[in-house]
């Protein structure tokens, strides 16, 4: 493979973003051998609008794409070869010049629950707050319980770990593909089939 340059991945800065990125360099350079060489695959980091604004719903900020436009930019700029994204975060229709072109073995796509208080979504009593700034999760918790109240919570994973373990909420939602792929799946609390909690378009890849 005849690359004179060093091949600049973009990504976001949390620690997810950088291990899926990290994951896609060690497959080029398995693939590439020329890669192996100090310095011929570099990650950027590229901070987005989701990232930068934590206060507010996805869908007041303009919905998914505020985890790419800055990235998308980046590319259409020279700035960056090549992006990399968790998919569910990427929308459905993508700018002129940018294109999908390969996507990485699917992790677990299903959502799992992380409370410290209870072992199970059912055990949660009357009132309890589940923590999770996904209107999709949202309305299929509040049709199953719909005692329990559902509030705002956005961050990367350490975060709403943290938050959790402050008491902020009772528990919160977390696709299990970040969690296994960051090592942390004894995190979860209870793990669902797609029949009772349907996850996101591409979730896992």
């Amino acid at each position: 493979m005849s690359i004179l340059k060093t091949l600049r991945i973009g990504t976001r800065g949390s620690l997810l973003a950088l291990a899926q990125a990290n994951e896609v360099k060690k497959t080029l350079q398995l693939a590439y051998p020329f890669f192996l060489d100090e310095g011929k695959i570099d990650i950027v980091k590229i901070k987005t609008t989701g990232d930068l604004n934590q206060n507010k719903a996805l869908h007041e900020l303009g919905g998914k794409g505020m985890f790419s436009k800055e990235i998308d930019r980046a590319m259409l700029k020279g700035d960056i070869d090549i992006a990399v994204h968790s998919l569910k975060d990427v929308e459905t229709i993508l700018p002129n010049g940018i294109s999908l072109v390969a996507v990485l073995k699917r992790e677990d796509p299903r959502d799992a629950m992380l409370s410290q208080c209870v072992s199970s979504l059912s055990e949660l009593s009357k009132g309890s707050i589940i923590g999770t700034s996904s209107l999709r999760r949202q309305s299929q918790i509040l049709s199953l319980y719909p005692h329990l109240k559902c509030v705002l919570f956005r961050g990367n994973i350490q975060t709403r770990l943290e938050k959790l373990k402050n008491n902020e909420v009772d528990a919160t939602f977390l696709a299990l593909a970040g969690l296994n792929r960051l090592g942390m799946s004894e995190h979860a609390t209870e793990i669902f089939d797609p029949e009772i909690i349907l996850p996101a378009v591409s979730q896992g890849t």
